[in-house]
């Protein structure tokens, strides 16, 4: 049996899941819904990715500011469709809504629920130094991300990757997990998994003053810190010499180094090795790639060189 399937999406994170169930010959999507086309400076229009590809597959788009409206409702009822497939989509959805569906709606989340429930599981998943990373579907319900788990791709997170790095990783192993989920939904095989409300734990929007370093925390927390916000906010600091205004500096890569070596006062700079070390609580980091506002990125020593840092210049805020 072939179901009828809506998506709704907006990010790249639904991009390969997507794809791959509008290729599919075995289901038909016959709608795809993503946020309103977005305007930036000098009336550039932002490319929604998720729109491109549906116009490519000939499907209807459809660009609702809010998908809840009476109208938005009639609308979706009219598409006819088994099952609504979500992944980032950026929009709370109703009970009426969710009602619509034969089947359910049913989400993709970049994290192994029941934790990290919220906007920005795959930044905390780094940011707060898990091992493991993944994609939970789930059916939506009402509350946040607390609805019955229906499948899970778990993955080890890589030591130098980012946030970005891993959220194109996990997208695509969303692939299989979305195509099983939905074969499973059609032939009446899917385990609906009741979330155990203990485990949870939370991931809210990330804000701008998160990118902010905190030195006083381990060097291991930085290091997670630096990789969870990139691409964004970026890992930011400022960089205080004597004699000059502050600089501020997004740092790039780092490294934990020097366990063994007892810890200076958190932010503190250590040039005598050639390299740019600073302390923190508990040890040191070498900063490898850092970017001084107004500057191209650069590696630590050459910051060290071209800025003539002393080791009296610090890291930190005002």
């Amino acid at each position: 049996m072939s179901l009828k399937i809506v998506l709704m999406g907006t990010g790249e994170f639904a991009l390969p899941p997507f794809k791959a169930l509008m290729e599919s010959s075995d289901h038909q999507v016959v709608g795809v819904y993503t946020q309103p086309d977005k305007t930036g400076r000098g009336h550039h229009r932002h490319v929604n990715k998720v729109k491109e590809l549906a116009e490519s597959h000939g499907i209807p788009v459809f660009q609702p500011p809010n998908v809840n409206t009476t109208e938005s409702l009639a609308q979706l009822a009219d598409l006819d469709a088994d099952v609504f497939v979500v992944a980032a989509y950026g929009q709370i959805m109703k009970p009426a809504l969710l009602a619509i569906p034969r089947l359910g709606a049913f989400n993709l989340h970049g994290s192994l629920l029941p934790g990290h429930r919220g906007a920005a599981p795959v930044q905390y998943s780094i940011w707060k130094g898990d091992k493991t990373a993944g994609v939970t579907i789930f059916q939506i319900e009402p509350s946040l991300d607390s609805g019955p788990i229906i499948g899970k791709v778990s993955t080890e997170i890589g030591p130098k990757e980012t946030s970005g790095k891993l959220m194109l990783r996990l997208a695509e192993l969303s692939i299989h997990l979305t195509l099983t989920a939905v074969e499973q939904l059609d032939n009446g095989s899917a385990v609906f998994e009741k979330q155990d409300e203990e485990l949870v734990t939370f991931a809210p929007k990330i804000k701008k003053e998160d990118g902010v370093i905190a030195w006083d925390s381990p060097a291991a927390s930085i290091d997670c810190h630096v990789r969870a916000m990139q691409p964004w906010p970026k890992a930011t600091t400022l960089l205080h010499s004597e004699g000059r205004k502050p600089i501020r500096c997004i740092i790039i890569d780092v490294d934990v180094v020097d366990r063994e070596v007892e810890a200076g006062t958190p932010g503190a700079i250590d040039t005598s090795g050639k390299s740019l070390r600073v302390a923190t609580s508990d040890g040191w980091i070498v900063i490898n790639q850092i970017q001084p506002e107004g500057k191209k990125a650069m590696d630590g020593a050459a910051l060290v060189n071209g800025y003539g840092i002393s080791d009296r210049a610090r890291f930190g805020a005002l």
